[in-house]
């Protein structure tokens, strides 16, 4: 588990350095947005299995 938040950690600060912080966290609030829309469309929804269309929309909007 070490290993993998290492990873994680590195990948997300080569990407940062090749980019401006700004347009990063620009990126990032974009996406939580997109997500965020998603999920309160899940819960406008109600439907019985609905979970996986809506966070596989979210997840395409955010990426």
């Amino acid at each position: 588990m070490k290993h993998l938040t290492g990873l994680l950690f590195c990948s997300l600060v080569l990407e940062v350095s090749s980019q401006s912080w700004f347009s990063f966290l620009g990126e990032v609030y974009q996406g939580t947005r997109d997500m965020w829309q998603a999920y309160s469309d899940m819960r406008e929804a109600t439907w019985i299995g609905a979970d996986k269309y809506f966070h596989a929309r979210g997840n395409c909007d955010a990426a």
